[in-house]
């Protein structure tokens, strides 16, 4: 996994991101200012033994500092994540292990199950719920199914894995998006493997239609744009 950002395509102008104009704050001035989930703060028992599990991973380290004695704050990131974690000394008084079930969203989890695999690290296998729920269901025995959801169905296929303290995570894969969940106008990848599985599935899907319409289709790199836009937006998909 590349931690590279992949943008594609220019928002057009306007007063809010993305162009979207947004009503203005009563009696100020300024529209309503972003709000972007940046890091969470995960307990652990032992600082250096979490420092090398997650570095493991292949997440980048971006911090770790100390004030004296009681104070250390370690960072960071999984690839591609505009999101980071920190544990340490002094930051937290949760329980070590009580973080459950932290998303980690893939484009193809059977990839990024395979590389925490590489690394050597301890990770279920791809499942989908029979039972609402089940992904939470840790012991694996309540409705958890093996194997990818049915027809690869964005959101539906997991894999779960702990860290050395408890704090458990699940890979989610999400391919098409819900509609509303992204802006249409200001289509981005997380990263060059997100890119490159997007085309991935636009040329299968652009496959299907040239078999529909009898011929080559010359136009593809418009067919792949529009494709990619509507599978991340969650909206209507070429055919």
């Amino acid at each position: 996994m590349s931690g590279a950002r992949v943008d594609v395509g220019i928002s057009p102008g306007g007063t809010g991101a993305a162009g979207i104009d947004r009503p203005l704050i009563k009696g100020r001035g300024a529209s309503i200012v972003d709000m972007k989930l940046e890091v969470i703060v995960i307990p652990v028992t032992d600082v250096d033994r979490a420092k090398e599990f997650y570095g493991s991973l292949g997440w980048r380290l971006d911090a770790d500092r100390a004030a004296g004695d009681n104070i250390r704050i370690v960072q960071l990131t999984p690839p591609g994540s505009d999101c980071s974690i920190q544990f340490g000394t002094g930051m937290t008084s949760a329980a070590p292990g009580s973080a459950p079930d932290l998303y980690l969203i893939v484009s193809d989890i059977e990839a990024a199950r395979a590389e925490l695999v590489a690394r050597d690290a301890e990770v279920s296998e791809v499942f989908h719920e029979g039972a609402p729920g089940a992904r939470f269901q840790h012991d694996g025995t309540n409705g958890r199914v093996s194997g990818p959801a049915p027809d690869d169905a964005s959101y539906g296929s997991f894999v779960s894995f702990s860290d050395p303290d408890g704090n458990s995570w699940l890979f989610q894969e999400v391919t098409t998006r819900l509609p509303g969940r992204v802006d249409p106008a200001a289509t981005s990848f997380g990263s060059a493997s997100d890119l490159a599985s997007a085309m991935r599935r636009a040329s299968a899907a652009h496959g299907e239609h040239e078999k529909r319409i009898g011929e080559a289709d010359a136009n593809w790199p418009d067919w792949y744009a529009a494709y990619m836009v509507a599978e991340q937006a969650g909206t209507e998909l070429p055919t």
